[in-house]
């Protein structure tokens, strides 16, 4: 859907191209149209919208590293909704229902990167100062790219290729014609993910950690011996994951899995068995002959492959630096102001007066919360100056990145942010205590979220602008989108803290990363305050090893980031993920026809993104049901809890090899459930 011939058919001829010398651009919906934009049912459904898929994306984002795309299944559903009412949602309706639940992706983003580092760090965030960390920065990243709205989008027009608006753009302009089949698939899909996830992980009715110590009997017992074991984790959120992102990435992140668990743990423990010392003291004060394979991971491995996101994080920065460079005058640019007033409908921003004022606010509210946080206004004047100036000129570069290229150097530029935030609080005297770092880390998260806002925004106003939706509407009630996604993504990173937690004791008694909440962008941002303010005393060598795996593989033309997050995360989330897109890539290619291959290679979107909505909205719940402070009710219909043989102890059934070829039987059976969906959804497409 990113090519012109693709395109043409629902958007104009000159949507793509750069218009000739006094030619002018005619949105699909005309300035003088009078078709409706806003409506109780638009923002109610957008408001809607932003609830589930802030829930979905902080679920996913926190447990795999990835934060979903949620721009397209909302724009699906929102035309799938739209056709059940009795007057028919118009397209501008829509624009605006995709525009609000957009923001459940963007204030995700900036959250999951940084705020698992405060409860790594045992810093206690209270959820007034994850909301306003995110209220702010996703304030600031509206308010500073309105200004360069007109440039972007109107400007340049025909010369920024906007992928992703251009497929938002084609699901909400064909969508309007359409009989809703892509919103019944989606809809399937996420009762699939729902249900499944439900048995596995919460009524426990099968194992679904399948572990080659178990399955592969004695043979497995011997090599597990050797620390050289294999896992998949098989549960809908992780085969969706997979489904979406392809078996080439997801290869990728699988590869990076095979390096840590299948070759660098059983070297370690090789290498160091025999010692009587730590092989890296005092980073670890363990033998290694003492350790799992786990502990070996956790220990030696898991370091490496923060260093490989690390340095993959400052690679891409330095492979951005001619968009960087470029973009940074933008923001004085914008100091011009935007356009309002008596332009056109199309062409009209909101005022700049009213912008200003919300930018004013968010300074404030950000200077008053660093003055609360800190009770020191040299902290508070210094913070805030930061997280304005920073946003401030990194947010053309976010806008520009994604409208270009489609991706968001999020991941360097947090870095950047918190190493700057870090040297600047300690020249004020700030270090080597918690208050030091979480000042660090909410102006990271502030800047974090206003860089994703500005990129996914720069998309809306740009489909907006194809499609003829009212630029200072979108800017106005993506307000109100911000607003509500940090309120859910506060909740949620409260609520999965408090069920599950960041941290857990190992069978040692020493705390290590949760494997089933490993959130490695918080762990690195962690590393990084941890290092420069605290202290702390790391394992250097091992983040230097990851950061030569890192060099190494963009020497070979390997996207090292991707590596870096499969030698972060287990392995068992990564198998998963790889199984999913394995079964993903058989689906799309089973088809008779091209025709029909084509249409199911379409379907994979809406089944991959339903069942990681399903799978993650039951998650939150169920987290919610476990917790103390609700007495936990999903322990009630628990199957496995009811039946333990003894307290902490599994029963024998599940953890042997009948629970888990249950789970393999299981795994298999939503392949098919999958295979069936794409070939009813294809079917359903060629009929329309």
């Amino acid at each position: 859907m990113e090519t012109k011939s693709d395109t043409g058919k629902v958007l104009p001829a000159n949507a793509f191209r750069e218009l000739e010398p006094g030619e002018v651009y005619t949105p699909v919906v005309p300035p003088g149209d009078p078709r409706p934009e806003i409506s109780i049912r638009s923002v109610t459904l957008g408001v809607i919208m932003v609830v589930i898929f802030t829930f979905a994306a902080a679920y996913i984002g926190l447990k795999t590293g990835n934060v979903i795309e949620t721009s397209i299944p909302i724009a699906i559903l929102a035309v799938f909704i739209g056709t059940l009412f009795s007057r028919r949602s118009s397209l501008l309706e829509n624009v605006i229902v995709q525009s609000i639940g957009q923001a459940a992706g963007v204030v995700v983003a900036g959250a999951i990167f940084t705020i698992p580092a405060l409860y790594i760090l045992d810093l206690k965030p209270s959820f007034v100062q994850i909301f306003l960390s995110c209220l702010v920065g996703g304030y600031l990243g509206v308010v500073l790219l309105i200004p360069l709205r007109r440039y972007f989008v109107k400007d340049l027009h025909g010369q920024l290729p906007f992928p992703e608006g251009t497929a938002i753009a084609n699901v909400l302009a064909t969508g309007e014609k359409s009989k809703g089949s892509a919103g019944k698939v989606l809809l399937m899909a996420f009762g699939i993910g729902f249900i499944y996830d439900l048995i596995v992980e919460f009524l426990h009715l099968w194992n679904h950690h399948l572990n080659s110590r178990v399955l592969f009997g004695s043979v497995g017992e011997r090599l597990a011996d050797l620390r050289f074991e294999a896992r998949l984790n098989a549960t809908a959120v992780y085969f969706g994951l997979g489904y979406i992102i392809g078996v080439r990435y997801a290869g990728i992140i699988a590869a990076g899995s095979v390096l840590s668990m299948l070759v660098l743990v059983p070297l370690v423990y090789f290498a160091g068995h025999g010692l009587a010392v730590p092989l890296t003291p005092p980073a670890v004060a363990a033998l290694v002959a003492d350790m799992n394979a786990g502990q070996i991971f956790g220990a030696y491995v898991r370091p490496m492959g923060i260093g490989c996101i690390a340095v993959a994080g400052i690679i891409g920065i330095l492979k951005m630096s001619k968009i960087i460079v470029s973009s940074l005058s933008l923001g004085f640019k914008g100091l011009v102001g935007a356009a309002g007033g008596d332009a056109v409908r199309t062409d009209r921003d909101m005022q700049p007066r009213n912008t200003f004022l919300i930018q004013a606010s968010a300074v404030v509210g950000m200077f008053l919360l660093f003055w609360f946080l800190s009770g020191q206004l040299t902290t508070a004047l210094v913070g805030t100056i930061i997280t304005f100036l920073l946003a401030f000129l990194f947010t053309p570069v976010a806008a520009r990145a994604i409208a270009i290229v489609g991706v968001n150097p999020v991941s360097g530029m947090t870095m950047l942010t918190l190493i700057i935030a870090c040297l600047a609080l300690v020249a004020t005297g700030l270090s080597g205590d918690a208050l030091g770092m979480s000042v660090a880390l909410v102006i990271g998260c502030a800047v974090c979220t206003a860089l994703s806002t500005s990129g996914a925004f720069i998309t809306d106003l740009k489909v907006g602008y194809w499609l003829g939706a009212s630029p200072y509407q979108q800017q106005r009630w993506k307000f109100l989108g911000i607003l509500v996604a940090s309120l859910c993504v506060g909740a949620v990173i409260w609520v999965l803290a408090t069920s599950y937690g960041f941290l857990i004791k190992d069978a040692t008694g020493q705390m290590v990363v949760n494997p089933n909440l490993p959130a490695p962008q918080g762990n690195l941002m962690a590393t990084i305050v941890s290092s420069v303010m605290g202290g702390e005393q790391q394992a250097l060598i091992l983040f230097v090893l990851g950061g030569i795996v890192a060099v190494m593989l963009e020497m070979a033309r390997v996207p090292a980031l991707a590596f870096g997050l499969g030698m972060y995360l287990p392995i068992e989330i990564n198998m998963a993920v790889f199984f999913g897109a394995a079964a993903g890539h058989f689906i799309s290619r089973s088809g008779k026809t091209e025709e029909e291959r084509e249409a199911r290679r379409e379907q994979g979107t809406l089944i991959a993104s339903g069942l990681m909505a399903g799978a993650a909205i039951v998650g939150t719940i169920g987290a919610i049901l476990l917790l103390p402070q609700l007495l936990a009710p999903m322990l009630y219909i628990d199957v496995l809890h009811h039946s333990e043989q003894s307290a902490g102890a599994f029963a024998a059934w599940y953890q042997g090899i009948g629970g888990q070829l249950v789970s393999v039987i299981g795994l298999f059976g939503l392949v098919a459930l999958c295979y069936l969906l794409a070939r009813k959804g294809a079917r359903w497409q060629m009929e329309e």
